[in-house]
């Protein structure tokens, strides 16, 4: 089934394109959900409240921008507002679920693997986690996360900043990353926006 006929027939809240839409996009979802997430009952909770969401709102899709794109807004959002109401911002997370991390930086060292990754963010506070998740990950600015997050963006900026260095510091003592040779180009490039 193509995309756009997954779109028309969810548009139409036909049974079989949405189970379609479900199982193409669900994977990728979840693992967005796992960077979020307390455990994997909490991200797949959050993956089933994000799709209800998805499918509520399927008509307000414009054809503007990628489907999945579209898809991983209203999944991020999600997670922020369960997060925000639940107020669970436990530092435990599945990590063998959670290895299909995408990052939008190009140049991360190829000796770091997603799930090394995964596992030094979470050993963030919940805040920096979020906001470095939500900038440096999911590409939103610090603006946006400010609304989403109710914080001011020069709060967004400041945890980000500390959220790095951190990291970093993380890195450095997980034997991952060399200081000072080898620098976090990867966060510093997202910072700079």
């Amino acid at each position: 089934m193509t995309e756009e006929a997954i779109l028309q027939g969810c548009i139409k809240n036909d049974a079989a394109a949405q189970r379609e839409l479900y199982n193409r996009f669900s994977p990728k979802m979840l693992a967005v959900c796992y960077r979020f997430a307390h455990n994997r009952e909490d991200a797949e909770d959050m993956l089933q409240e994000g799709f209800i969401k998805v499918f509520l709102q399927i008509k307000t899709f414009e054809n503007r921008g990628a489907f999945e794109g579209w898809i991983r807004r209203i999944i991020v959002h999600t997670c922020i507002n369960i997060l925000k109401k639940n107020k669970k911002f436990n530092e435990n997370l599945d990590i063998l679920h959670a290895t299909s991390i995408q990052v939008r930086e190009e140049s991360i060292p190829s000796i770091i693997q997603a799930k090394q990754v995964v596992e030094c963010i979470r050993l963030l506070p919940m805040g920096y986690r979020t906001v470095l998740n939500l900038y440096a990950i999911e590409g939103y600015s610090h603006r946006e996360i400010g609304v989403m997050m109710d914080i001011e963006e020069s709060t967004s900026r400041s945890q980000y900043t500390r959220a790095k260095a951190m990291l970093e510091e993380i890195l450095v003592g997980k034997k991952i990353l060399q200081k000072p040779k080898q620098k976090m180009d990867w966060l510093t490039a997202a910072s700079s926006k």
